[in-house]
C-alpha cells in the first residue's frame, strides 16, 4: 500500500514538472513595449520568432526557431522553419532594413540586395561598389540563381498582401525565409523595436535593446518638450495621385508623430491606420489656410510643386513658403533617407516636424529628413 502511494505521488510530481516545464517553453521571453507584429518566446528549450502580422489581412502565423550552430538540430513541427544563429550571411529586401544591420555592426553579414540603387547609406554603398552586396533582382522579380549562389543562411523579406512566390521556391531549396511586418505596426516606437529581432538572429541581444531604449528615450524626451507648447499650428498632409489626394488616416504612425509633436493635423479624428483618399475640393476646403504642408510626395521645389498641379498654388503654405519634403535627401544613387533610416529613428522624425512647428523648443537642432521647398 505505501508503494503504491509512493508511486502515485511520484507520478504526480513527474506530471507536474513536466506541466512546468511546458509552461517555460512556451512563455515569452522578451517583454515587448510597442510592438505587436512579432514576439520572442522559448519552445523546445530554444527562442523562437512569431511573426503574427506578416502582411495585411494575414490569417496566419509566422514561427521561426532559432538554433545555435554548435547544437543538433530539433524535431519540430512543420510549419516552423530553423534559423542556424548567429546569422552569418543573411538578404534583406527593404532599404529600412539596412540601418538595423548597421546599428549592430553587422552590415559585412549582408551578401544580397534586390535593386541595390535604392540604398542610401555611404557604409553599405561601399559594399555594394566593391561587389561584396550583390543585386538579387528587381522588386517582385527576384533572381534566385543568382540569390541561391550566394548561399545565404536567411532571407528577410516583406510582404504586401501575400508572400512572393519567388520566395516560396527558395525556402524548398532550404533557405527559411522571414517574413518582416515592421511596417504595419500602428506606432513609430512599434516599429522601431523590431531592431529586436535583428538582435536575437545575431547574438546581439543587449546591444539591439540598448539602441531602442536610447530611441525611445529620445522620442520620450522629444514629446515631453512639446508638451509645453500652448499654440498649436494646422496642418497639411500628403498630395495627389492619380486624381485622388492621399493622406495619412487619424490612426496612422504618421499622425502619431503629429499628435505628439503637438500640431493639429486637420485629419486627427478620421479612422484607419493607413491613408485616406479624398478629392481635391475637400481638401482645399479643409487645409487651404492650414499653418503648414509637411509631406508633399517626390517633389523638391516649390516649382516642381506647382508644375505638378497648379491648384496647389491655392493653399496658404504654398503661398507663405511653409512647404516641407522629404524628397531632397538622398543618397549616392538616388535612395532616400527617410525611407532608409526614417522607422528606425523615430526620434529624429520627431524632433524634425517640432522643429518644423515650434523651432524655438529645438534651437540647435538641425533636421535629418525634411527641409523647406524653396
Amino acid at each position: 500500500m505505501k508503494k503504491k502511494l509512493f508511486l502515485f505521488v511520484l507520478y504526480i510530481c513527474i506530471i507536474s514538472c513536466k506541466k512546468e516545464q511546458q509552461t517555460e517553453n512556451n512563455t515569452e521571453i522578451k517583454k515587448l513595449k510597442y510592438a505587436k507584429g512579432f514576439s520572442i518566446s522559448n519552445e523546445y528549450g530554444y527562442k523562437k520568432i512569431t511573426i503574427h502580422n506578416a502582411y495585411k489581412n494575414a490569417e496566419i502565423k509566422y514561427e521561426y526557431l532559432l538554433v545555435p550552430k554548435n547544437e543538433k538540430l530539433p524535431k519540430v513541427n512543420q510549419g516552423i522553419q530553423i534559423i542556424r544563429t548567429p546569422v552569418e550571411k543573411i538578404i534583406v529586401t527593404s532599404t529600412s532594413h539596412i540601418p538595423l544591420l548597421e546599428l549592430l555592426g553587422k552590415e559585412n553579414t549582408l551578401v544580397g540586395f534586390p535593386n541595390t540603387n535604392f540604398i542610401s547609406s555611404p557604409k553599405t554603398r561601399k559594399l555594394i561598389d566593391s561587389n561584396q552586396v550583390r543585386e538579387v533582382g528587381k522588386e517582385e522579380h527576384i533572381n534566385t540563381e543568382i540569390l541561391l549562389d550566394l548561399a545565404p543562411e536567411l532571407v528577410m523579406s516583406f510582404a504586401v498582401d501575400k508572400p512572393n512566390k519567388s520566395f516560396i521556391t527558395i525556402r524548398k531549396m532550404g533557405v527559411p525565409i522571414l517574413l518582416n511586418g515592421d511596417w504595419l505596426e500602428e506606432t513609430p516606437l512599434g516599429r522601431a523595436e523590431w531592431i529586436k529581432v535583428f538582435g536575437v538572429l545575431f547574438h546581439e541581444e543587449k546591444k539591439a535593446d540598448s539602441i531602442f531604449n536610447h530611441i525611445q528615450q529620445e522620442y520620450t524626451k522629444a514629446k515631453a518638450i512639446a508638451v509645453t507648447v500652448k499654440n498649436k499650428p494646422t496642418i497639411l498632409s500628403g498630395s495627389i495621385f492619380q486624381d485622388s489626394w492621399y493622406l495619412p488616416a487619424g490612426e496612422s504612425f504618421i499622425a502619431t508623430y503629429f499628435k505628439d509633436a503637438q500640431v493639429e493635423y486637420l485629419w486627427k479624428d478620421t479612422k484607419g491606420a493607413g491613408s485616406l483618399s479624398l478629392n481635391f475640393e475637400n481638401v482645399l476646403d479643409k487645409a487651404q489656410n492650414a499653418n503648414f504642408w509637411i509631406g508633399c510626395s517626390m517633389n523638391e521645389t516649390k516649382q516642381q510643386l506647382l508644375q505638378s498641379n497648379k491648384h496647389y498654388g491655392q493653399f496658404s503654405a504654398v503661398k507663405n513658403n511653409q512647404v516641407y519634403t522629404f524628397a531632397k535627401y538622398k543618397g549616392a544613387t538616388g535612395g532616400m533617407y527617410y525611407f532608409e533610416l526614417g522607422p528606425i529613428r523615430p526620434d529624429l522624425l520627431l524632433k524634425d516636424i517640432i522643429k518644423i512647428a515650434h523651432p524655438e523648443l529645438l534651437p540647435n537642432y538641425k533636421m535629418v529628413f525634411f527641409s523647406k521647398l524653396d
